[in-house]
């Protein structure tokens, strides 16, 4: 609990600096706070399951998860310092929002009533509509901004509908009360279309088939570091949120539900890694890759309570990977209208050491081996097999391999070099090449010690 009210200060004293006109000062003490809240936050990795009336549980899991929440939104914020330099006067704006995006997603995995889980979910989602049409002058912007408020009300709409009919069968909003009158009682029907409502809503947050419809023209038009924000944190924050309430109703669903899981796993699969092959924006293959990624940890959401490591160690070497990929992009594409994949060429005769950090970080996203991303995909598709998802997992091999031409297809445009490259020129930018350097040394240390990561649960 200490953790979200850290943060909840820190979100109001951004503001009270921007008032008092101490705004350079802004982006170094939200750091530092961040840090101050990690710190909170470690304290609290031996809990067991410590209640504030059921709304907030602090435990090792809820530990672990809000601590790679806390890491992801100090790099974003780094980021944001060059990212915003030329509307730093609202630079308080734009780093509060995403101190409160952090509480929402720290609300979603630290739940103990579907109250605070809905809250947070909106938290989350309404600061994430503004972040997508913050670039008032850019009408791409602004269509992403209303396409994602529109379509994600609906989503939010479902889900709170699905709420009240789980309330109308329990009489209970909290998760323990449910999981206990569900496994004692006999259900009405309502209550699996309950949770089948909410299970529309989570899977648009979460960007999964057949609701990933919105999320690459909403990449495209939004900010670049908004686009950062919602393909790592918001993601993972969305899936940590979907595994959390799949411990309590998976178990009481009928028979034959994990097979529709399943077939939207594997539907995801293809359609994220089949549509990305043919986009030419960086920021749209970018969003078919984050679909794919998506149907990846459902697989560990499918399999349960065993695969809780497996889905953290995921999370942690995608999200990583996905921090390095982007400081990257946002070096290449700072002065860029669109964000293309041609821009890229030439770039490693430029600056070999960041288009080296691209290339590790597209590969650990292709499962390449030695790479945090390789041991994240083996480990669930370990898992799966065990449970007998053989199908699912022959599928999410084969797109793994096609996943690797896209990724490749960037690798190779920025190791092409034509005479005509050597008149471009890359502003140099201390803080983005940090971030990349910094994020892909953590992948590359996690990949060769998984144990990091996995001997924590």
């Amino acid at each position: 609990m200490s953790t979200l009210i850290a943060l909840a200060s820190l979100a109001v004293l951004i503001l009270v600096l921007e008032i008092i006109n101490l705004r350079k000062t802004i982006v170094p003490l939200t750091l530092i706070g961040l840090l101050v809240a990690l710190g909170f936050n470690i304290c609290d990795f031996n809990t067991i399951d410590s209640f504030y009336n059921n709304m907030i549980v602090v435990n090792k899991t809820t530990t672990l998860f809000s601590s790679l929440f806390i890491v992801l939104t100090f790099f974003i914020v780094a980021l944001g310092q060059s990212f915003y330099k030329e509307q730093y006067d609202k630079i308080s704006d734009y780093t509060s929002l995403k101190i409160f995006l952090l509480i929402g997603a720290y609300c979603m995995v630290a739940f103990g009533n579907m109250v605070m889980f809905f809250l947070g979910l909106e938290i989350l989602s309404i600061t994430l509509y503004i972040l997508a049409g913050s670039d008032r002058i850019n009408i791409k912007s602004n269509e992403a901004g209303m396409k994602y408020f529109l379509m994600g009300s609906f989503a939010s709409g479902f889900i709170l509908f699905g709420i009240a009919l789980i309330y109308g069968a329990t009489a209970s909003f909290d998760l323990d009360q449910i999981q206990l009158a569900s496994s004692q009682l006999a259900m009405p029907k309502w209550f699996m279309v309950g949770f089948v409502m909410m299970l529309v809503g989570l899977l648009f947050k979460i960007a999964a088939f057949p609701f990933h419809f919105w999320a690459p023209d909403v990449y495209q038009g939004s900010p670049l570091l908004t686009t950062t924000t919602m393909s790592t944190l918001a993601k993972v924050a969305a899936v940590g949120g979907f595994y959390k309430l799949s411990l309590v109703f998976f178990p009481v669903m009928p028979a034959h539900f994990s097979s529709l899981i399943a077939f939207l796993i594997i539907a995801t699969l293809i359609v994220g890694n089949v549509m990305a092959l043919k986009q030419n924006n960086i920021k749209r293959l970018m969003a078919y890759s984050g679909i794919s990624h998506a149907g990846f940890m459902l697989m560990a959401i499918l399999i349960g309570k065993d695969a809780e490591p497996h889905l953290f160690y995921y999370m942690v070497a995608y999200t990583i990977a996905g921090i390095a990929a982007f400081s990257v992009i946002l070096y290449v594409c700072q002065d860029k209208k669109e964000e293309l994949i041609i821009h890229f060429r030439g770039f490693a005769k430029h600056k070999p050491v960041l288009a080296v950090t691209l290339s590790l970080a597209l590969l650990s996203m292709a499962g390449i081996p030695i790479l945090a991303g390789f041991f994240g995909k083996l480990f669930l598709f370990t898992q799966a097999l065990n449970q007998g998802y053989y199908v699912m997992v022959v599928i999410a091999v084969i797109t793994s391999i096609i996943s690797i031409y896209y990724y490749l297809k960037v690798i190779i445009t920025m190791f092409t070099y034509k005479n005509s490259d050597a008149k471009t020129t890359y502003p140099k930018n201390f803080i983005y090449s940090t971030v990349a350097i910094i994020a892909i040394v953590i992948n590359l240390i996690i990949g060769f010690c998984p144990s990091l990561i996995i001997d924590l649960f």
